[in-house]
């Protein structure tokens, strides 16, 4: 018999309106160019409606994450928001190094 480390996770599911930056950038992270249909994760949830994730990992969480058009739209605006971070970071100039007399 198979066991997955997945098991010893704890799961979480996650809304959209509830996504912080760590989550964002996890995601943003493991679907540089978007998730597709196979990375979605379909099931029932205790009121029996179906409910669409993807999946992240950190070493002691898997977050699913609900899939919706506004995931998309935040997704794509966290990672330009965070290229741009990167850019104005790699355009200021170094400081000059003080002697010590």
């Amino acid at each position: 018999m198979k066991t997955s480390k997945n098991n010893d996770l704890k799961r979480v599911i996650v809304d959209f309106k509830k996504l912080n930056s760590s989550i964002l950038d996890l995601l943003v992270t493991k679907y540089p160019d978007g998730y597709n249909d196979d990375d979605i994760i379909t099931f029932r949830n205790a009121q029996n409606e179906i409910v669409e994730c993807v999946e992240v990992k950190t070493e002691d969480i898997l977050y699913l994450v609900k899939v919706s058009k506004r995931l998309v739209a935040a997704m794509e605006d966290f990672d330009e928001t965070d290229d741009d971070s990167r850019e104005k970071n790699q355009e200021l100039p170094n400081e000059p190094e003080m002697d010590e007399d």
